[in-house]
């Protein structure tokens, strides 16, 4: 029998927006609502594929204190999806573990405003892998298992508890887990490729990486939808976000189609300035970006990072008078009203001045001994460190290295030269902004 289900995780209702800043009202109501629209969405085309059946994989709110709104706003999608006869199958992660609710509601570790969920749902406990048949016209169609977190720190690899069953049709399992340890997410039941194999399954829905990554194809498929809204300018909160619907016939998978359920899209880009030739053409081709990344988007807004890097005549402008900062403030007006929306978040001058680094140390001004400090410095095992405990805070030198130990080599050494570039041009150039 053909059939399909939808397989999303990582809803995160009601999150709080990471590393936004002061933000138009207009836009900070977007950001608020964005992640219950998503769901909204998601339930919207669960309904409209026809779906058998909606698994959701972890982390349904960002929080134990979860609000009030995103409780009624997710009871509301699930009673929508019963009308319609879906069940709904759902295992609780690192987020929103299931111990210690102090309200006997079942969603959660937090406070729940919810006593009683509609029939059509299922709430996997913590201390046991359970199964449960999906039936269509009186025949098992799928077997779905799963497991929650009883505590946020879950370090057991929940993986190996699983084992097939008896029970025909397609033998689904519900983990929220780092398969693989994903540096980008934390160790929460890690467990490897290998213990999924091994498990007798024919579809792992999995949940906690954001973004979204089928691991394995086939004996069995093992897929990270990634979240249903993206939550900051991180490469794991970047690209299109949404769910799978999963094709299945009788016990085997046929293929995944993606649903996009994001209202807004996140996007941090890097341009090299040393095309343009002012600022006016600068901006033109920012707004060129912008139009064309939100093409991208569908009918998802748009909320934009760019960091201007590399040399080239624009570089003065950009350092005089606010360069930087005129354009981005042009180019929120330009953009402002547009539909679907476009939010300029920032705009980072990171360029640098066109400096001839050999004439200058050939120069034998303090230009030049700049640059041989700076020469010195970048020849030891750690540069930043060493350079600015001894210029800039000599007093403070573990205050200093608490800040800097996160600084890679790579990182340590653009500090430097960016600070010799920036030293040089201010030299060479004190009064070419009067």
């Amino acid at each position: 029998m053909r059939f399909t289900f939808v397989h999303a995780a990582d809803l995160h209702l009601d999150t709080p927006f990471q590393g936004i800043g002061q933000v138009s009202p207009e836009v900070a109501e977007l950001l608020r609502d964005a992640s219950l629209d998503a769901f909204d969405a998601l339930v919207d085309q669960t309904l409209d594929a026809g779906a058998a059946f909606l698994l959701l994989a972890g982390d349904i709110y960002d929080g134990a204190e979860r609000g009030l709104r995103a409780q009624l706003r997710f009871v509301k999608g699930l009673e929508r999806l019963a009308e319609q006869g879906v069940p709904v199958f759902i295992c609780h992660g690192n987020h929103d573990p299931l111990g210690g609710a102090r309200s006997g509601g079942a969603a959660g570790g937090g406070w729940s405003a919810v006593r009683s969920w509609p029939e059509n749902v299922t709430i996997f406990a913590a201390d046991q892998v359970r199964r449960i048949p999906v039936e269509q016209a009186g025949s098992a169609i799928a077997q779905v298992y799963g497991i929650s977190y009883g505590r946020r720190d879950v370090t057991e690899n929940l993986a190996l508890r699983f084992s097939r069953e008896e029970g025909e049709g397609l033998h689904v399992a519900m983990l929220h887990a780092n398969v693989g340890s994903n540096a980008e997410h934390a160790p929460y039941s890690p467990c490897s490729l290998d213990d999924l194999r091994d498990r007798g399954m024919d579809y792992w829905a999995l949940g906690h990486v954001h973004s979204r990554r089928v691991l394995h194809e086939d004996e069995p498929w093992a897929v990270y939808p990634g979240n249903t809204q993206g939550r900051s300018f991180k490469p794991s909160e970047q690209g299109q976000k949404g769910a799978y619907l999963v094709e299945a016939d009788g016990n085997r998978v046929r293929g995944l189609r993606f649903l996009q359920t994001e209202r807004l899209r996140f996007r941090w880009e890097g341009l090299d300035v040393s095309g343009f030739d002012d600022l006016a053409d600068l901006r033109r081709g920012l707004a060129e970006f912008a139009a064309a990344a939100r093409a991208d988007c569908g009918a998802a807004g748009l909320i934009l990072d760019v960091r201007l890097e590399g040399t080239g005549p624009v570089h003065a402008d950009l350092a005089c008078s606010g360069g930087a900062e005129e354009v981005l403030r042009d180019l929120r007006q330009e953009f402002a009203g547009e539909r679907p929306l476009v939010w300029w978040e920032r705009l980072e001058d990171r360029t640098s001045p066109p400096v001839d680094l050999e004439a200058v140390r050939a120069r034998g001004d303090l230009a030049s001994e700049i640059c041989a400090l700076v020469d010195q410095k970048l020849e030891g095992p750690e540069p930043a460190e060493g350079l600015l405990g001894e210029l800039i805070y000599p007093d403070k030198p573990h205050g200093l290295k608490r800040h800097l130990q996160e600084l890679t080599p790579n990182e340590e050494r653009e500090l430097l030269e960016r600070a010799r570039l920036r030293a040089i041009e201010l030299l060479d150039q004190a009064d070419a902004c009067e």
